[in-house]
């Protein structure tokens, strides 16, 4: 019988192609990242799903988070959930939204008509995160094209606003009660080529903000002003090396090993170069490990503040984002080991658990006491990246390993 459902998924490759082709059309960009929001692609994506025959038996249902800078003034994410032999679920969930293209001119192709060159599939969200959504959507299709009826009850998520924060999707859908303590949760929005790792922990998630106010002269008199810039560069250094110097310990759990503290967004001050700025901003972007204490970073950081104040006369603000490092999920959980026999038998190889840096859906379960992994076979370092692409046969693997798991193995 498993034979059968790794067939079927192959056979359906030419239509998985064509159905991360047409979503990929639609640039699902946050309104609050320049776009218009998730609307159009859910509407395209409930079409698919009645195309495939998917909602005779499942139950579809959309789910609004209000907003204001959306056109619709809501935000939604699609459910469907499909009957199985046990009422216990396996939910998969990824997220519709994506990044905007940046820099059109680093792109060798127009990021919204995705194009086959040789094994590979390329355009914006292709990877991030349209491969686990159509390999989610086809594990099922898979399974019923081989009379298989699903041993989960299985419960498919496509998501509002992962790439901004989440606010518009599934942090305010959690608190519905869409979601039971005994799922089993699967997100595949990270992972690797080789498909070998799943992740069972994450970083804290801490982001920082400056905003550096001096006095805006003429860059020939320097002297009477503040050089918001010049501040600025002080104080972006002088964090980047404290920080550093004050939390070096390594987990092994982690890749990368150590926490990281990288100023990573400077943003526009004054328009020509003849001009001292009176106001600079700049952010950094954290991900630190659990044994890390936040408060005491946040201390560093606030003397640092502080003392160049006194140092250079301009005013620093400090804005903070802090999420703080989720359980991890035990790598004997029923989801995990389900996943790791999955895996097992479509890719013959034995994957490991780890943590990684980067934030997913899978964080906020795990808050929650719901466990939950993140794994896919997916393309490393591709996702937000101009040109980015997915391996077409990656697309197929991770619907088999996923239609193995509604089998229930």
């Amino acid at each position: 019988m498993r034979g059968k459902i790794l067939s079927q998924a192959e056979k359906l490759e030419g239509l998985m192609i064509d159905t991360l082709t047409r979503l990929c059309k639609i640039p699902a960009i946050s309104p609050h990242n320049g776009g218009t929001g998730e609307d159009a692609k859910i509407a395209e994506l409930e079409k698919i799903i009645h195309e495939l025959g998917l909602d005779e038996k499942a139950k579809i249902k959309i789910e609004y988070v209000d907003d204001e800078k959306a056109v619709s003034k809501k935000r939604p994410s699609l459910f469907l959930e499909y009957p199985g032999k046990k009422l216990q679920r396996l939910c998969i969930l990824t997220h519709v939204d994506i990044v905007p293209e940046g820099d059109r001119n680093s792109w060798t192709l127009d990021p919204f008509q995705p194009e086959i060159r040789g094994s590979r599939l390329y355009g914006r969200g292709v990877s991030d995160n349209g491969t686990g959504l159509v390999s989610s959507l086809f594990a099922l299709k898979a399974l019923l094209n081989a009379g298989v009826e699903p041993e989960y009850t299985v419960n498919l998520a496509f998501v509002a606003d992962e790439e901004m924060g989440s606010h518009y999707g599934l942090e305010a859908l959690l608190e519905r009660n869409l979601y039971r303590s005994d799922d089993l949760v699967v997100v595949p929005d990270s992972g690797n080529d080789a498909g070998d790792f799943i992740e069972i922990a994450e970083k804290a998630d801490w982001k920082l903000k400056f905003t550096v106010i001096g006095k805006q002269v003429h860059a020939a008199l320097p002297h009477t002003g503040i050089n918001a810039c010049r501040a600025a560069n002080i104080l972006a250094y002088e964090v980047d090396e404290a920080l550093h110097k004050a939390f070096p310990e390594e987990d092994k759990t982690f890749a990368p090993p150590f926490s990281t503290f990288e100023p990573t967004r400077r943003f526009a001050n004054v328009p020509n170069t003849n001009t001292v700025p009176g106001r600079e901003v700049f952010e950094f972007d954290c991900r630190v490990l659990p044994s890390v204490s936040l408060d005491e970073a946040f201390n560093i950081v606030e003397k640092i503040r502080k003392d160049t104040e006194i140092k250079t006369g301009a005013k620093i603000e400090l804005t903070v984002s802090r999420n703080d490092a989720a359980p991890v999920t035990s790598p004997d959980s029923e989801v995990v080991k389900l996943l790791v026999k999955s895996i097992n038998e479509v890719l013959n190889i034995e994957p490991k658990t780890g943590g990684i840096g980067g934030g997913t859906f899978a964080a906020l379960f795990r808050r929650k006491g719901i466990p939950a992994v993140v794994w896919s076979q997916e393309c490393g370092g591709v996702a937000h990246q101009p040109d980015e692409f997915t391996e077409i046969n990656y697309i197929v693997n991770n619907a088999k390993v996923f239609a193995l798991m509604m089998m229930g193995m």
